[in-house]
């Protein structure tokens, strides 16, 4: 049975300051971010109907938005309220949500002086964005590469900087894998397709700098509960000849949460203590009233 589309579904959609049929959400073919790219956005879950870390992703979206050049007409607090009626609105428990802003169609062309700036919060039910977690998923090398900080925004989540992705993760299903591990323009480890990565060499956590991409709210978490443990963490350039020396390896991020890898082009890796521990901490934390 095919998925159902996202444009046809029952519910709310909250966008330019009041919900509206979910259907009904919709944009002018003339939008500048659909040619432009003129775009950010956040994706965030929430468990037991509360949103994780509502509020730093509500920052993290002005702050993405002004590296963009543009100011969003709702503040981070009404973002948060809104999130939570829309949760509430949508009877859901766990899900997904994405918020989104945009230049709209007052303006074509590459300038944009004139151009409004829209936002919108939708969600939706959303299970694991990889199945059968423990087993491991399998990552190819990337055919793109993260650019450099001075040739791309890359401390915004810019919808723009995840067409290489898109291109990625669509090479790495049409390879037989489940998704692909990108270098950056130096060719060191960066990340995967959309979610930070961390490696495992004698009980010490590894994982890359985030200078040309985010650094991710769940790769924070992740770290902060591992030091809390004892664990050491170290943020570092990794060169790819040293993946055959780590003995585990995971991802993080909003969707992916905590998913261990089992495979990186040929190198095998075997989740074990140190991926249980960090879902584990991960989910007590999340399944929290209070995990916002």
């Amino acid at each position: 049975m095919a998925a159902q589309a996202f444009h046809d579904r029952d519910g709310w959609v909250w966008m330019d300051g009041s919900f509206i049929p979910h259907r009904d959400a919709k944009v002018h073919v003339l939008t500048h971010a659909l040619h432009y790219a003129s775009c950010v956005f956040e994706g965030e879950r929430a468990y037991g109907g509360v949103v994780f870390k509502s509020h730093e992703h509500s920052q993290r979206l002005h702050q993405s938005a002004r590296i963009l050049g543009f100011e969003l007409p709702y503040s981070a607090e009404e973002l948060d309220r809104v999130k939570r009626e829309l949760v509430a609105k949508q009877g859901f428990s766990d899900c997904y949500l994405r918020a989104l802003a945009w230049r709209g169609s007052e303006q074509m062309g590459v300038a944009t002086a004139r151009s409004d700036v829209h936002v919108a919060v939708s969600a939706w039910e959303w299970g694991d964005y990889f199945a059968d977690k423990m087993k491991g998923i399998r990552l190819m090398i990337a055919p793109w590469r993260r650019p450099a900080p001075d040739c791309a925004p890359t401390n915004s989540k810019a919808a723009g900087l995840y067409m290489i992705c898109t291109l990625s993760k669509h090479a790495a299903a049409d390879a037989g894998f489940d998704d692909a591990m990108m270098f950056d323009w130096r060719g060191q480890v960066a990340e995967a397709t959309g979610a930070n990565i961390f490696f495992v060499r004698d009980g010490v956590l590894h994982t890359p700098t985030p200078d040309c991409f985010l650094n991710g709210l769940t790769r924070q978490t992740v770290i902060a509960q591992a030091r809390q443990r004892g664990v050491e963490v170290i943020e570092r350039a990794i060169f790819p000849n040293e993946l055959a020396t780590f003995s585990e390896a995971f991802l993080t991020g909003s969707a992916a949460e905590i998913t261990p890898i089992r495979e990186i082009a040929g190198l095998a890796f075997k989740p074990g203590a140190m991926c249980e521990q960090a879902m584990s901490d991960y989910a007590a934390l999340t399944r929290r009233k209070n995990a916002a």
